[in-house]
């Protein structure tokens, strides 16, 4: 069968310019496709539908008919269809070519089978697609693959424009849901690849690890491939096979299917572009079989091309409307190049071209398809049916929908379309599909390398901590924590996992993790299961599951009980905190002192007194309530403060004495990574841990201090002779090592974090399975009680962890402090300013005659003596003074009533006595 390759030229042959005419009579429209194909078939009638459907409407062209010629596909006549406007061309191979011939002569082309994404760049601006183009039915692909949970595909696809550009596409669209393709297996142009070409492809995909396969093709070729996989086994349980929409006209126009055919694609999934319904399609597809005859079936490509036949009849009328002239003009491009078929020199360009497209591109009507219009130069809506192929009375059946606006559903789009958009993974739905081998337990997608041979599993052969991996004694069993883990996991697979595991290691020291984690890179173990850490430089190499263990670097040191000596209750407080509280003491003291001393007879007396007083005061506070009361609103509230920074200091005392006094302590100055660092001491490690490398290159710490031991035991003499100052390894190691060696203790906190677990090759899909077995796991309580069963602690291995013998510094109370401090710096100035004001009330500042008056040293001693007064006897004093200046008022009042009387009496001619 040869390519599919058809056009229609929409042309004006002729028409008559009769006096006052000003519409063509008859608008010629060619049709040029390959008549073998399925789509030019359907699309034939279509379109003579079309023809019959538009002449009869006046409302359209009026007295305008068309008239339609079908042409062949060897281009001959090409010179004679060419006019105003293009539909096709079929294939996308001719699309690129006729598209920048369109370009120059300014002819729309809107085809609705050349659907390669790339005809949709702005590169092609006379090129419309009027079917959804390959970018959606690629988009749907991948969502229908990251809906069913599988990370890696074949692509298995013809080797032209349009199916390797929509490859393109779904490789772009899986990486976009961390999914791929792990292998493109590439065809010979159809219908040219032969059965032998197929066999070949599919055999190198038999091999491969992944089970989906991605089939871009055409009919003819598609079809072979199908043929070919039935006999290979290819269509099996556990194979997974995606066509894209060629499948789908098949079943819609070729039904009923030859039984070869129709047995050798049962179990495939396809996709059908979606056609909403309506009365106008029902009824067209109620004509479908007077219109064709019965010779062939209608599938949704013959419903675009009815349709897009009348866009362009109504972007014709509305040039028509619009006054455009129909006319065309010379074009220089393709002059001097002729062309035995084509003879390109004598094209020549449409005038109204650029008027044509662009009331194509805003079209806005209701077609077969449902609404037409081209706001982003596709076609509106896209959506399509996603169809299972089985063995039932049609042949198939629909178990879904995916559109651009709301993903996989069971619910048509129509439905949708009125409700909000939702895209998450719970909203996407699919009915249940009966897979190749008729089963309907999905797939999981992939296959061990050499279908299935057993996997081979490296082990470390550890010599110490066997508690996590150990050969059994005079076999080759291997059992240990790790491995009930990895045993456990395995049960929980939805498939079963054929394994071997191989020891690691000479036996007489642990090997190096590293050099064994290599191995799967190297293609030696298929999988290392242990105690692997996972680190940063091992992931470049390998995938690792979800970790099984937390896992992190800490410091052991030895321990010891610090001896009991006479002194030992002042260890609680650094020798800067005891400073501290005792400076804190007299301040307080002295603060209340000076809030009391004028208004409390229980702060005055004798300066002797006084100071006994402030001692005792402050002290006693440590103990109970102090013996003095405290009257003035300000010392209230400095007392209130500064008992509630004793309590805390009280507390903090009795609890760290205690444990002075009661538990042991770290003998070592070390307390932590930093200071072990900066000691200069040796560090030890142990044989084939990561700390090493770590130590080494991210601390940077010289190799002449690293010493290698190999074994608990080792452990402890290293420390307890100090050969190494401390030992770094990781948390579950030390726990196991403390659980036996209780004079030692972890220093300080984890200073990396990570964990174990089980490695595999990059992107192998059991390293995905296994991470959700050992979550599973985690959930149902199982790996603890794993963990409980190799790697139960004695009640020492709690009481030797992370030990301090730190004193209690001044930093961990000094926030106390400032508050009490600011609080006494508060009450003491308000107190002054108090007194100040008092101060002036009562010895208020009266200018005096030149040369006298007080000092100012006097007045500052009357103050400090003003302070030092009693409260109550100021009042009396001011009292006093108050009652003298009333005296001295009253006295210089009666002395101007007796001037007055003398002065009346001289008025009156009395003589004036004078004294």
């Amino acid at each position: 069968m040869n390519r599919p390759l058809f056009f229609l030229a929409f042309v004006f042959a002729f028409w008559a310019l009769s006096e006052g005419a000003s519409r063509p009579s008859v608008v010629k429209v060619g049709a040029i496709f390959t008549l073998k194909s399925i789509n030019a078939r359907v699309s034939k009638v279509a379109i003579e539908a079309a023809e019959r459907d538009v002449n009869s409407d006046k409302s359209v062209l009026g007295e305008t008919k068309l008239s339609i010629t079908f042409c062949d596909s060897n281009y001959s006549g090409f010179l004679g269809i060419l006019g105003v406007a293009i539909i096709g061309p079929q294939s996308a191979v001719m699309a690129h070519v006729l598209s920048h011939l369109a370009n120059e002569l300014h002819i729309p082309l809107l085809s609705f089978t050349a659907l390669d994404p790339s005809l949709a760049s702005l590169q092609y601006p006379f090129f419309l697609q009027t079917a959804p183009n390959d970018e959606f039915q690629m988009t749907a692909i991948a969502d229908m693959v990251s809906y069913f949970g599988w990370s890696e595909v074949v692509a298995l696809f013809t080797d032209d424009d349009q199916s390797r550009n929509g490859v393109t596409a779904l490789g772009d669209k899986l990486v976009e849901r961390r999914c791929k393709i792990s292998y493109k297996a590439v065809l010979p142009p159809d219908p040219k690849a032969t059965r032998t070409d197929v066999v070949k492809k599919l055999a190198e995909i038999r091999v491969r690890e992944s089970r989906v396969i991605i089939l871009h093709t055409f009919s003819a070729t598609g079809l072979l491939v199908f043929d070919v996989a039935k006999e290979l086994g290819m269509m099996e349980r556990g194979y997974v096979w995606i066509a894209s929409t060629w499948l789908s006209t098949v079943l819609d126009s070729k039904s009923p299917l030859p039984p070869r055919t129709a047995k050798s694609i049962q179990g495939a999934l396809t996709l059908r572009p979606h056609t909403p319904d309506s009365e106008r399609k029902r009824a067209f597809i109620a004509r479908w079989n007077r219109l064709s005859n019965g010779t062939i079936g209608l599938n949704p490509y013959g419903l675009y091309a009815y349709d897009t036949v009348w866009t362009i009849a109504r972007a014709l009328r509305r040039l028509l409307d619009q006054g455009g002239n129909i006319s065309f003009s010379n074009n220089t491009s393709f002059r001097g190049v002729q062309g035995d078929a084509l003879n390109l020199g004598a094209l020549t360009r449409f005038d109204g071209g650029k008027q044509l497209l662009n009331n194509i591109l805003e079209t806005n009507m209701i077609g077969l398809t449902g609404p037409i219009g081209f706001p982003d130069r596709s076609a509106l809506r896209p959506a399509f049916e996603i169809i299972n192929v089985i063995d039932s009375g049609i042949g198939y059946k629909q178990i879904g929908y995916w559109s651009k606006y709301s993903g996989l559903s069971v619910v048509s789009p129509e439905i949708l379309y009125t409700k909000e958009p939702n895209r998450s993974v719970a909203s996407q739905h699919l009915d249940t599909v009966v897979w190749p081998g008729g089963t309907t337990i999905m797939p999981r997608g992939w296959v061990f390398h050499d279908n299935g041979r057993e996997l081979q599993i490296g082990v470390p052969n550890r010599v110490s901590y066997k508690n996590f991996v150990s050969q059994v004694n005079g076999t080759n069993l291997v059992q240990g924590y790790c491995i009930d883990v990895f045993l456990a996991a395995t049960k929980l697979l939805p498939y079963e996992v054929p394994y071997r595991l191989i020891l690691f290691g000479d036996g007489h020291k642990n090997p190096s993790y590293t050099e064994l984690v290599n191995k799967i890179a190297l293609g030696e173990f298929d999988a290392v299961v242990g105690d692997i850490t996972i680190v940063t430089n091992r992931t470049r190499i390998v995938d690792f599951t979800q970790p099984y263990v937390e896992s992190g670097l800490v410091v052991v040191t030895p321990v010891k009980k610090l001896p009991s000596i006479a002194w030992a209750f002042l260890r609680p407080f650094t020798p800067l905190m005891w400073a501290v509280i005792a400076c804190f003491f007299l301040l307080v003291g002295t603060v209340v002192w000076l809030l009391e001393h004028r208004v409390n007879d229980e702060f005055r007396g004798p300066p002797k007194k006084q100071i006994i007083t402030i001692l005792w005061f402050s002290f006693s506070t440590m103990f109970s309530a102090p013996r003095e009361n405290t009257i003035s609103t300000l010392g209230k509230m400095v007392l209130l403060v500064w008992l509630f920074v004793v309590l805390i200091i009280t507390s903090s005392y009795t609890a760290s004495l205690t444990s002075i006094l009661t538990v042991r302590h770290l003998s070592s100055p070390i307390t932590g990574i930093d200071t072990l660092i900066t000691s200069n001491e040796p560090i030890g490690f142990q044989v084939g841990s990561f700390a090493e490398n770590y130590l080494r290159e991210e601390l940077n710490v010289p190799q002449s201090r690293l010493i290698a031991v190999g074994s608990p035991q080792e452990y402890a003499k290293a420390l307890e002779n100090g050969t190494v100052a401390a030992v770094v390894d990781e948390r579950p190691y030390i726990e196991l090592f403390l659980s036996k060696h209780c004079m030692f203790a972890i220093r300080g906190q984890e200073f990396t974090k990570g964990g174990w677990g089980f490695a595999f090759p990059r992107d192998s899909p059991m390293a995905v399975d296994m991470s959700t077995a050992i979550l599973n796991l985690s959930e149902n309580g199982e790996l603890q009680r794993i963990h409980d069963r190799w790697l139960s602690l004695k009640a020492c291995a709690l009481k030797g962890s992370d030990i301090e013998s730190d004193q209690l510094p001044f930093e961990s109370f000094w926030g106390l402090f400032f508050i009490c401090g600011i609080v006494c710096l508060g009450a003491l100035i308000l107190y002054f300013w108090k007194m100040i004001r008092q101060f002036r009330k009562h010895f208020p500042g009266v200018p005096e005659p030149s040369g006298q008056g007080s000092t100012h040293s006097e007045r500052v001693l009357r103050f400090l003596a003003f302070i030092n007064e009693k409260e109550e006897e100021s009042r009396k004093r001011l009292k006093r003074k108050s009652d003298e200046m009333l005296s001295n008022r009253e006295g210089i009042q009666d002395e101007p009533r007796t001037k007055r009387k003398e002065i009346l009496v001289v008025s009156k001619g009395t003589p004036l006595e004078m004294d």
